[in-house]
């Protein structure tokens, strides 16, 4: 199912802005992109204040209308995504059709090797930061099984 333009990036421990424009560019050529652990995507900055900003994100608009942002790792990272591409030109939405996200690694993904993004390591980051996982679960993320 693997195709020639396809790559599998391992999304722990990436900064979660940087990850998303490699992301975008990578799309927006015609390839396709799968991501594994969105969970453990980092955030750069002081944990309340990202917490708190996220919490007023979703305070704002109707809620049958939107703004909408997701509570899940795998949809808020994907949101981070579409937020890099021209999602109501032709060219965006498709782009946007050939990215996938998940949470954790699936069977499927098991044997394949993975991909990092060096330049979007955050362990070069002196600031404080949080992972999506943790922010996610702040503004009302229940994981299955916990």
């Amino acid at each position: 199912m693997k195709t020639k333009n396809e790559i599998v990036i391992d999304a722990t421990n990436l900064i979660l802005g940087r990850m998303a424009t490699v992301v975008a560019k990578h799309l927006l050529e015609g390839g396709n992109v799968t991501v594994l652990n969105s969970e453990k995507t980092v955030i750069s900055g002081k944990r309340g204040s990202q917490v708190q900003d996220a919490k007023e994100r979703l305070q704002i608009g109707h809620p049958r209308k939107g703004p909408y942002w997701p509570r899940q790792p795998d949809r808020y990272v994907k949101r981070v995504v579409r937020g890099m591409l021209p999602r109501k030109s032709a060219k965006g939405k498709e782009a946007y059709k050939r990215l996938r996200i998940f949470i954790g690694v699936p069977p499927e993904f098991k044997d394949t090797p993975l991909k990092t993004i060096p330049k979007a390591n955050a362990e070069k980051l002196k600031c404080p930061t949080i992972t999506v996982g943790e922010l996610v679960k702040e503004i009302g993320w229940h994981p299955v099984g916990e």
